[in-house]
């Protein structure tokens, strides 16, 4: 049968690749990078899933598989992130496994900020094996690989040259080694390397920066020169994910497209150095925010998984990073409503309840909704109502009133929104991801009712006459005073009202909502109809 979904074709590729080895795979290994370096964004969390789903994928197959969420944890500091003491400064260029954690909460800063993002997989229900590439290191996991590269450093430097024209490693060896007289990595060069260890001078320099500030850093060796086991450094990352790659044998990875060219050269690294076939890969493009720039650890722009989740649903973010990968992808707020109702549609499609005509269409829809339930979808239809509504009803039903969750769903109720049997505790979810957004965000740009002349006309009349000291019972006949004055009929006008207010045909008795809202709110809402 015709794989149409593109977890579905990499496991055929996968599969594919298995038939080329020598030596078969025991279990498949999916792997995604960790950066331990700035604050995980939401990008970094989609490395995680789509690693993830590729691991479902090969269970789906009933192939014994593997994830393994790998933290860059050996990597320099080479920026302080916004909102990062000053004094963090003094660690750029230190390994961040080395750098205290600023906050005091975690053993490093490294295992600080790989924990945030550790916290927001669980959350999206992503679950993981976890490696340290420091532990890899110290470890010894990769001594085979390390010496193979550095035995043929001069064979690596062409490999780097031919594939990204950059000439520094035809005459360096690509390997940092961390200074043992000031802890710093990326300010070392190797002089020789001989059995299990390496000599070195600490000599180089590198420009860091401080993204509060903006201020960049020069950070410089201390000359010392000294000798050293490979397992206290790292490999240049144009030939580290090859060795990583081998030494854990990782079946598949994916990346994006910025570091293509990186890639390319440890894919090249796996042939022609390390007897290895490299992993099969996913390209996926990048997120950005609304201006088009890119999503940054160390910038103030960072949209981090946890944020998502304040007002959108574990699903709703799975299917963000489920959809095309070769389409980049805009991400802020407002991108949450669209991706919660979207979820829904998929589920309408998935139980029958939307018809799609195309078959294609259809399977690769249903296709999408099962990994958006990690391939669990539930046997019953869960709840589905728009969210872009349930925001407009939650921005003006105050939070503070009494007995707020049964107005807003008596409101649902009467405008059909909501099934007749539904589970309580997920419109409490919802309203509460809608209320989250409205408070924290803003109301969502919903496009406004067409009006005709008489009803703006009337709407006009009854904002004048609406007063803070009527009761629900005088405004509710106000209604039907002004809809009379003005030939209009009062079903059609109290519907008028409804709409302008909450976006819905229907609702609880309008006199009463109106008294709950607030006279002068409701009087904002009809001036924008003028």
């Amino acid at each position: 049968m015709e794989k149409i979904f593109w977890c579905d074709k990499l496991v055929d590729e996968i599969l594919e690749r298995e038939e080329k080895l020598e030596e078969k795979s025991d279990v498949f290994i999916t792997e995604s990078g960790l950066g331990a370096s700035g604050i995980p964004h939401i990008g970094s969390a989609g490395d995680c899933v789509r690693a993830y789903m590729i691991f479902l994928a090969l269970k789906d197959r009933g192939l014994k598989s593997k994830y393994y969420a790998v933290s860059d944890d050996r990597d320099g500091l080479r920026k302080v992130p916004i909102g990062f003491p000053k004094n963090l400064e003094e660690s750029i260029g230190h390994p961040v496994s080395n750098i205290d954690d600023p906050f005091g909460c975690h053993r490093s800063y490294g295992e600080h900020m790989s924990s945030l993002l550790m916290d927001g997989m669980e959350k999206i229900g992503v679950e993981f094996e976890f490696i340290s590439s420091d532990d890899l290191y110290k470890k010894g996991v990769m001594d085979k690989e390390i010496k193979e590269i550095l035995k043929n450093h001069e064979k690596a430097g062409e490999i780097i040259k031919r594939e990204t024209l950059q000439e520094r490693y035809t005459e360096q060896y690509p390997f940092f080694v961390i200074c043992e007289n000031c802890g710093k990595i990326y300010t070392t060069r190797i002089t020789d390397f001989h059995n299990d260890k390496v000599e070195y001078v600490c000599d180089e320099s590198f420009l860091g920066k401080n993204s509060e500030t903006g201020e960049e850093i020069r950070v410089k060796g201390c000359g010392y020169r000294g000798e050293t086991s490979i397992r206290n450094g790292k490999l240049q990352w144009k030939v580290e994910f090859a060795a990583r790659w081998k030494a854990l044998k990782i079946n598949f990875e994916a990346f994006g497209k910025d570091i293509l060219d990186s890639v390319k050269v440890n894919d090249a690294i796996c042939r022609e150095m390390l007897n290895f076939e490299p992993p099969v890969h996913a390209l996926y493009e990048l997120f950005v925010e609304k201006s088009g720039e890119r999503i940054s650890k160390s910038k103030g722009n960072v949209f981090t998984p946890q944020v998502w989740l304040d007002y959108g649903s574990p699903e709703s973010m799975r299917l963000l990073m489920l959809k095309r990968l070769n389409y980049t992808r805009v991400v802020n707020l407002f991108e949450i409503p669209k991706h919660m109702d979207e979820v829904d549609r998929l589920a309408n499609v998935y139980f029958g309840e939307e018809e799609i005509s195309n078959e294609r269409e259809r399977a690769h829809l249903k296709r999408l909704y099962e990994y958006v339930c990690l391939l669990k979808p539930p046997e019953e239809k869960p709840l589905t109502v728009s969210h872009y509504t349930l925001i407009d009803i939650c921005n003006v039903i105050p939070k503070k009133i009494k007995n707020r969750y049964e107005i807003i769903k008596n409101i649902l109720l009467r405008t059909k929104l909501l099934p007749k049997d539904f589970d309580e505790s997920e419109l409490k979810k919802r309203i509460e991801y809608a209320t989250n957004f409205v408070e924290d965000v803003g109301k969502t740009k919903r496009e406004k009712i067409e009006l005709n002349s008489l009803e703006k006309k009337a709407l006009s009349i009854f904002k004048e006459k609406l007063t803070e000291d009527m009761s629900a019972e005088e405004i509710q006949t106000l209604i039907f005073e002004t809809a009379k004055e003005n030939e209009i009929k009062p079903r059609d006008f109290f519907k008028t009202i409804y709409r302008v207010i909450l976006g819905v045909d229907q609702g609880p008795r309008a006199g009463s909502l109106i008294k709950i809202i607030g006279v002068e709110r409701i009087k904002e809402i009809i001036s924008e109809y003028r």
